[in-house]
């Protein structure tokens, strides 16, 4: 398994043809995964390192753990599962030949909803995709309808009079339901206005590859590009229309669906087995949990169901670029009134990889401590270089500010957290918001990004000086800062300048409190500390006995590191 298709990628045409700013990692080759299936079909990854693989003729479910590069069997003789989509915790099911979609628990299988088969011909699910509240779009081919199952389990029909419907998915604000049309090789678009309501019906593209039949599976990146499955290649388009690329296959792909830890590989059902590409864009991750499960007593991750104490807005598009969104998930607390203290709260992950979700626990836990947080996506290395990245974050500061009233925020009581990369935007934030290169056109340019207080938990100041620059000089196809600002330090040191965090530091610096594990370099940001105090600026250190890099988001430092922030934020964002 995993054979790069290095030498055979002429006669298999395992080639990516590209036409205008494709999403494939052009230095990876196509990979061949596994072809022990009888016919796989649409995959669905976890999260958590597992992909699911439906084997429809085989009838069985199948994993797929790509840390250990092992496929095993789940699930053999349980029916023909045409798709599978994992969202809110739960693995969903398209039971083909029972008519019907389920979920698993475990080995078991739970009937969410059972499709009218008294008539003929039979509604037998096709293709399904589930969004964060937990309603479920379903294609039925034959009926050339698309039927939505409510999370109470009441159907009604969301699409009528599309030709043999076969693919879908949703757009990352599942503002827009995209669904393929087999016989005419098309793509339709409609605007979601509601769980379960559609308007504004449109051919969003069509493919032009030859007589054959075969728009199928589908899925969507983060950025909203749209992918689907054609009788040769997988085709993908901007959330625009323009075609940006096709992928290749060596047989006729099926389904496609984002994977691995970083969520940029695609993994690709076709009919001669499953194989994956390689990314520079990641896909959307799936929603965690929204209600809380049963954690092993050894569990190290905090839990990210949401109670009632809390409300929450997700998917909310905080920043638009021409028709890039930028989203974020805004937790309140429910029974708190008045204008509160808002924290943005940024993840790490390199500057390449990580979602929005990834702080999910963390916003959730200051929002019960009666705080309106907002966990924000950014722009990643392999869809934008700096200095986009930090555009979006404070972007997101104007956005709270220019909201405050509907979110019932206090405008002048907004602060930021930080993790790693993460942390490194938040202390670019509260450094250089006085830096107009920093600020960008993503809306909201009558209010001020600046931060009252912020925190940064174990991510680097220094960009010119330290372990960054070293890291670009010594080790630069390693160095994350290379990829993510284009450049080395030698090649562009303005560029690195304006990214670093500690140059940027004034009198007018926002109070800034680090926080590090014990095993995860604690001096760090001694040179910043200096320099803040230096300016009159409050400045401290929290480190935390046997933690490591990450240990913000593990058992027992999350609730340590939560009560800390709590007090910090508590005093620097005060009432006037």
């Amino acid at each position: 398994m995993l054979r790069t298709l290095l030498a055979f990628s002429f006669l298999l045409k395992l080639s990516v043809v590209s036409f205008a700013a494709s999403p494939v990692d052009q230095s990876s080759a196509l990979e061949e995964v596994s072809t022990d299936f009888e016919l796989c079909d649409g995959p669905a990854w976890d999260g958590n390192g597992t992909l699911f693989i439906p084997d429809v003729k085989g009838e069985s479910l199948y994993r797929f753990f790509s840390r250990q590069n092992k496929l095993l069997p789940l699930l053999k003789n349980a029916g023909r599962f045409s798709a599978s989509f994992y969202n809110n915790g739960q693995l969903y099911l398209s039971d083909n030949g029972n008519a019907r979609i389920v979920t698993l628990n475990d080995k078991d299988l739970i009937e969410v909803a059972k499709l009218d088969d008294s008539k003929k011909p039979v509604k037998k699910p096709n293709d399904l995709v589930v969004d964060h509240n937990g309603g479920i779009y379903v294609t039925l081919t034959r009926q050339n309808q698309v039927v939505y199952i409510s999370p109470e389990g009441e159907q009604s029909v969301a699409v009528e009079g599309i030709q043999t419907p076969n693919g879908i998915t949703m757009s990352p604000d599942e503002k827009r339901l995209y669904v393929s049309a087999y016989a005419p090789k098309e793509i339709w678009a409609y605007d979601v206005t509601s769980p379960g309501k559609i308007e504004n019906a449109r051919r969003f593209s069509k493919m032009d590859d030859g007589p054959d039949k075969g728009a199928d599976g589908m899925t969507i990146d983060r950025a909203g590009n749209v992918y689907c499955a054609g009788p040769k290649s997988v085709w993908i388009w901007s959330p625009a229309g323009e075609k940006l690329t096709q992928i290749e296959t060596p047989s006729r792909p099926i389904n496609c669906a984002f994977g691995d830890p970083d969520m940029r590989s695609l993994y690709i059902t076709c009919f001669g087995g499953l194989y994956k590409q390689r990314m520079t864009i990641s896909g959307k991750s799936p929603n965690p949990p929204s209600v809380k499960k049963l954690q092993s007593e050894n569990s190290s991750r905090p839990e990210t169901a949401i109670p009632e104490e809390v409300t929450a807005q997700l998917n909310v598009v905080y920043a638009e670029y021409g028709h890039r969104k930028l989203l974020m998930d805004i937790f309140s607390p429910a029974n708190l009134k008045g204008p509160k203290p808002a924290i943005v709260v940024v993840h790490g992950g390199g500057w390449l990889n990580g979602d929005k979700t990834k702080f999910r626990a963390l916003a959730i836990e200051l929002a019960k401590r009666g705080y309106v947080t907002a966990a924000i996506e950014y722009r990643l290395a392999g869809e934008a270089l700096f200095p986009a990245g930090i555009h979006d974050c404070n972007a997101a500061v104007r956005y709270l500010r220019a909201n405050a009233e509907t979110l019932e925020i206090a405008p002048q009581r907004i602060g930021a957290v930080g993790g790693s990369a993460g942390g490194h935007l938040v202390g670019l934030m509260a450094t250089g918001w006085e830096n107009q290169q920093l600020q960008g056109d993503g809306g909201h340019a009558d209010h001020s990004s600046r931060l009252q207080a912020a925190i940064v938990m174990a991510g680097p100041m220094q960009m010119t000086t330290g372990s960054v620059a070293e890291r670009s000089l010594k080790n630069p196809k390693q160095s994350n800062s290379n990829k993510w600002l284009g450049k080395t330090i030698q090649e562009a040191p303005e560029l690195y300048a304006l990214a670093d965090a500690h140059l940027q530091i004034s009198k007018n610096s926002s109070p800034i409190l680090f926080m590090v594990g014990e095993h995860d370099n604690p001096q760090r940001n001694q040179p910043s500390r200096d320099k803040l105090k230096e300016n009159g600026v409050w400045t401290g250190l929290n480190t935390y006995s046997e933690g490591k890099h990450g240990c913000w988001n593990q058992l027992p430092w999350f609730i340590a590191m939560s009560d800390d922030m709590d007090y910090f934020f508590r005093e620097h964002l005060k009432a006037d």
